[in-house]
């Protein structure tokens, strides 16, 4: 793979969009076609964008494309992955790594075995509000972690969404679409997990859809939607993760770490940029930090962008299919512990990625609107 990595995107919905905007602003990568199993959906993209327009075994075959971005659903994520790496295609996929942990320990070993690179959205970690608390959190500013708090509190996709139902199905649930997002940016500052518990519940059977296209129409509820995970890190600290599509309102932080000496409360995960706050034993109130780096706006394609570089200097990239694997388990514990009534031993672990050095991958421009 040399530099800019040409991507084929497999998946033309919506977030393929600032994929390919993003990607034009950074000189590492260059999305050069595009496919779906919908025709329109890739002539559509193509025609925008100036892409070519291939089909699915096209775009594997092609010998101009280095990495295949799978933008597709999530159920679909362990068939495209699979078939881009048969092919001998590096790969990024949105998040989940894959709808089971199984799954995700497959294209893992598949990778490793072909010798191509797999890495796994969210990227969000790379943007600038978390990535400064990295800094600031590796330079002491509170001292040893102790502890974490993570709250993803929603009322659910059904208010808003065009087309909900998938969200409450096997691959779904507020801790597969949602939870990746907290406990991705956790292990980027902390570390692996090395134990779960957990409870978690379906609080309705049915969702009534209240967006449009499909309004009124009754959704079956087949995976628990208030999810409680505890989690212990290697490092000594104590997590807690709470995702839920159950609560109408709710006033409670993003994520906070607790030092010994003080405590950050950070920015949404799901967000690339702030606000990044501070308070100190000795101090009276929060106080903004500064962000220290770049990418505060939506900044989709940094991972695509690091794993090309990364692969060019021979390092490990950062959005990794091993950092990828180890949230997939964890999210995956957390069910069995609550189905089980137990502590869960994870089986996988991962390397804290590197910060970013200051300065890398600029140019990248807030989202319209």
């Amino acid at each position: 793979m040399g530099l800019p990595a040409r991507i084929g995107i497999v998946g033309c919905g919506i977030i393929s969009s600032r994929y390919i905007e993003v990607s034009r602003e950074l000189p590492e990568i260059e999305i050069v076609a595009c496919a779906d199993v919908i025709a329109d959906a890739a002539e559509a993209q193509a025609e925008k964008y100036g892409l070519r327009r291939l089909s699915l075994d096209d775009l594997y075959a092609a010998p101009d494309i280095d990495m295949v971005l799978n933008l597709t659903p999530p159920p679909a994520h362990f068939s495209v992955s699979k078939t881009a790496l048969e092919a001998g295609k590096a790969v990024y996929s949105e998040k989940p790594l894959a709808a089971t942990f199984a799954e995700g320990r497959e294209l893992l070993a598949l990778a490793t075995e072909k010798e191509l690179r797999i890495g796994c959205a969210p990227d969000t970690f790379l943007g600038a509000g978390h990535q400064s608390a990295r800094l600031y959190l590796d330079e002491g500013i509170i001292g040893a972690p102790v502890a974490a708090n993570a709250f993803m509190m929603s009322r659910g996709h059904e208010y808003w969404h065009a087309n909900p139902a998938f969200y409450y199905k096997p691959g779904g649930g507020p801790m597969l679409d949602m939870g990746v997002y907290y406990l991705t940016a956790l292990v980027n500052l902390l570390g692996p997990v090395t134990r779960v518990t957990g409870t978690a519940r379906a609080t309705w059977s049915e969702r009534t859809i209240l967006s449009q296209p499909r309004r009124g129409e009754v959704i079956q509820v087949e995976v628990p939607t208030y999810v409680t995970g505890v989690l212990d890190f290697a490092c000594g600290a104590i997590g807690t993760v709470i995702t839920t599509f159950d609560t109408k309102a709710s006033n409670l932080p993003k994520i906070e770490l607790y030092g010994a000496t003080g405590s950050l409360d950070l920015p949404d995960p799901n967000t690339f940029g702030g606000p990044l706050q501070l308070r100190t034993a000795e101090g009276e109130s929060w106080k903004e930090l500064p962000l220290r780096l770049g990418h505060a706006g939506n900044s989709r394609g940094l991972g695509p962008a690091d794993m090309a570089v990364s692969a060019v200097e021979d390092r490990p990239h950062r959005a990794s299919g091993e950092m990828a694997l180890h949230v997939l388990e964890i999210m995956e514990a957390i069910h069995v512990a609550s189905e089980t009534g137990r502590h869960v031993e994870l089986t996988t672990r991962c390397d804290r990625p590197e910060p970013l050095p200051e300065g890398v991958y600029e140019g990248v421009r807030p989202a319209p609107g």
